[in-house]
């Protein structure tokens, strides 16, 4: 480019600028401060009141918690403890009762010697889902396994488990680590054998009911995969004989192996649940059982098949305008009117049933969104390689239906595990009512009222927020599109 004649210039400067002060600070605290809490005159005012409230809800809140008691044996101590402190008007909070009783918050009434089963049935829960939810990241998974073995063992020494079962359980988790590291094809097998595992350790008895229920799913699938070349009928004949087992054979068989190879722990009633291994033990199963469920029925809502896509509107439909509260009260009341008499249906099972089927139809709907979301032209794909439905779903639909959901699914965990406290109405002892309660009937606790609340809250808030920090990290990691 030519320089430009210096007559066309109206007028050019001979002497340098004087240095000028530096811009405002562009960068940090004080500009996020700017843009967010004082950019202008109602943001001012409203950052001012809220304010205002944090400092009148902090002044009312800290003089309670900094004069909390965690020594005391009773309510009136803890009051005595106070006034001597600081004063005979003095208020403040008696967290003794959470040292008191914080085994029937955490284990409810469960036999204290079998303390160390439901802490081993969580510890191996994580092992047993390490190499699904971090299968890219060693790192994380051998960081996950590493803590559970630690803290599984450490957690049931120090609340008594005998040398035996100590031995037993380290033998068992680093077996289990030693499959995840080297190992691919045994682990997902393990892991498939989980929840059965998880309900001898917890209800007890022999291991071979449960055992005789996982052979009714072997059986299935094994005629399934027999049949696989007559579709649909291959899928029913499946059912027809799992189902045969169980009703008809699995009892049977399972009553004559015991008599031969007796293989039992102390059974523990479902009455004897509470606080939060009930919590979990409930949450865990509906979260298992109500994705794969919601799949199905997000499938079949978007089928082309009359029947299938009105059955599964009129469930998803039914099941979304009824209160969770009113199928619990089904479960515990009116299920039993259309059960054979005699029979014995366990009323966490029946519990878990129902929490199922209702956290599974709001899961369909998230993942018919998933579906609805992705572009005609990943379907036009699939046909165009010439997958079949099956084959199309699992390769290409789902995969990207389920990345875009994870959002909705993770939203729909925590608000159906933050519900397993509705159990309360069936005559369950759920921590956050029912235990409090029950512990807060005893004489020398009288009065005790925010405590339990504020504990059982902060456990709730930390499970729940930990599920939320992991939907964020997975939708780090499947952001294959942005890399």
């Amino acid at each position: 480019m030519s320089n430009p004649d210096p007559r066309s210039v109206a007028f050019v400067r001979k002497t340098m600028l004087p240095p000028e002060p530096p811009p405002a600070r562009a960068s940090g605290a004080v500009l996020w401060l700017r843009e967010n809490l004082f950019s202008g005159p109602l943001n001012i005012l409203l950052t001012l009141i809220g304010l205002g409230i944090l400092w009148l809800i902090f002044s009312t809140l800290w003089p309670w918690l900094s004069n909390s008691v965690w020594n005391a044996e009773s309510m009136a101590d803890c009051r005595k403890i106070i006034a001597a402190a600081h004063g005979p008007d003095a208020s403040g909070a008696c967290f003794a009762i959470i040292k008191h009783r914080w085994n029937q918050f955490v284990f409810g009434f469960y036999p204290s010697d079998l303390y160390w089963r439901p802490v081993l049935a969580f510890g191996t829960l994580f092992l047993a889902l390490a190499p699904v939810l971090f299968a890219d990241s060693p790192k994380a998974r051998r960081i996950v396994t590493g803590l559970a073995v630690a803290l599984t063992f450490v957690i049931s020494a120090v609340l008594g488990a005998t040398v035996v079962e100590l031995g037993g359980m380290a033998i068992l988790m680093l077996a289990w680590v030693y499959l995840i590291e080297t190992r691919t094809g045994p682990v997902v097998l393990a892991s498939l054998i989980y929840p059965f595992f998880a309900v001898w350790l917890l209800w007890g008895g022999t291991i071979w009911e449960p055992a005789m229920a996982l052979a009714g799913f072997v059986l299935g699938f094994v005629v399934w995969r027999a049949l696989s070349a007559y579709g649909m009928f291959a899928f029913a004949a499946a059912v027809v004989v799992a189902a045969f087992w169980w009703l008809a054979l699995s009892d049977i068989v399972s009553r004559g192996i015991a008599t031969v190879l007796p293989m039992r722990l102390a059974p523990v009633s479902s009455d004897q649940f509470g606080g939060f291994v009930l919590s979990i033990t409930i949450g865990v199963s509906g979260i298992a059982l109500s994705l794969p469920l919601g799949v199905i029925l997000a499938l079949a809502r978007r089928s082309d098949l009359p029947i299938i896509k009105i059955m599964a509107v009129i469930f998803i439909e039914f099941i979304r305008g009824v209160p969770l509260i009113t199928l619990l009260f089904v479960a515990s009341l009116l299920l039993n009117y259309f059960l054979p008499p005699g029979t014995n249906f366990d009323i966490i099972l029946r519990v878990i049933i129902m929490v199922t089927l209702f956290a599974s139809a709001y899961m369909a709907e998230v993942i018919r969104g998933g579906l609805a979301a992705l572009p005609k032209g990943q379907y036009e794909a699939a046909d165009a390689l010439g997958l079949d439905y099956w084959k199309a779903q699992r390769l290409i639909i789902l995969p990207q239906a389920l990345k875009i959901s994870i959002p909705g699914i993770v939203s729909t965990f925590i608000g159906m595990f933050k519900d397993t406290t509705l159990v309360v109405f069936v005559g369950l002892f759920d921590p956050l009512k029912a235990m409090s309660d029950t512990i807060r009937a005893s004489f020398e606790w009288k009065g005790a009222y925010w405590e339990p609340y504020i504990f059982v809250g902060s456990i709730f808030f930390i499970l729940c927020f930990g599920m939320s920090r992991y939907s964020m990290y997975l939708e780090r990691r499947l952001k294959r599109d942005h890399r």
